[in-house]
């Protein structure tokens, strides 16, 4: 089970504006909470800064290794900014988020991944888009696997995201989303499945409720890691929770050491 601290990232309106004003100390402070959390990576992601992002990258991935040795998770639609950041993260054994099923993409991508040694989130897109069905989204995860490990990629690197989609636009979303992620555990065996859970309450109210109910659902179907907020105490409580109801946590001894460091609600 692997959590990704997604606080870094310039769509957040404070992260933008940190980085505007050049407030390395802002940037400090959100890496180490979410490290004291107990995310196991930390997420940096410029992606809105399309003009200057490979220098926005390298000035937040130096700024982030300031503060914690927790490894990064390099995120960009840019190949040079995954690469500057790559370059960069050189404390632990760095992620790389996303390679996709899109032609130019895949074969612009891949070369980032192997000359850096990077576990690889792996977006199930192809140049259709997101997938609309189970049946679309299972034919891309078999091609993303299939030229990933032809590429030398190891299975245990490979990070498949189904993408999850807003349950508002399709009473389906859910059902979907649970479906695939139950076939890729059972074909794929020895690959991670993650997401980030945040978009399946898209315009709806209470989503902290949507996404942790989510996240304990697909836990359940097969889901062994996500980039979520580790300072939702509650989402964190049920993390730990799942993990120790579904054999994930022998003698109970995660759910133990969380509850002894005050990483989740329980009152």
């Amino acid at each position: 089970m692997l959590i990704v601290g997604e606080l870094i990232n310039t769509s957040r309106k404070p992260i933008k504006e940190a980085i505007e004003r050049g407030d390395a100390a802002y940037i400090h402070d959100i890496a180490v909470k979410q490290a004291e959390a107990g995310a196991d990576y930390i997420d940096v992601n410029c992606g809105t800064l399309i003009h200057n992002e490979p220098e926005i990258m390298a000035w937040l991935v130096n700024t982030v290794r300031e503060a914690v040795d927790v490894p990064l998770c390099i995120d960009s639609p840019n190949p040079q900014a995954l690469e500057m950041g790559l370059k960069l993260a050189t404390r632990g054994r760095p992620m790389l988020n996303s390679i996709t099923a899109e032609p130019d993409r895949f074969e612009a991508v891949l070369p980032i991944v192997k000359s850096f040694n990077a576990r690889v989130v792996a977006l199930c897109m192809d140049n259709d888009g997101i997938p609309s069905t189970a049946e679309k989204r299972i034919e891309i995860v078999g091609k993303l696997v299939e030229d990933l490990t032809a590429a030398g990629v190891e299975r245990d690197d490979i990070y498949i995201d189904p993408l999850v989609k807003p349950v508002s636009t399709s009473d389906q979303a859910g059902v979907e989303l649970i479906e695939a992620v139950g076939f890729i555990r059972k074909t794929y065996p020895g690959v991670h499945i993650i997401c980030g859970l945040s978009n399946i309450s898209f315009g709806l109210p209470n989503r902290r409720v949507l996404n942790q109910v989510c996240m304990v659902q697909l836990m359940t179907a097969g889901m062994d890691s996500y980039i979520l907020d580790p300072l939702d105490r509650e989402m964190m409580g049920f993390f730990h929770a799942s993990k120790a109801l579904l054999g994930k946590d022998p003698f109970c001894s995660g759910y133990l050491k969380a509850h002894r460091r005050g990483l989740y609600r329980h009152d």
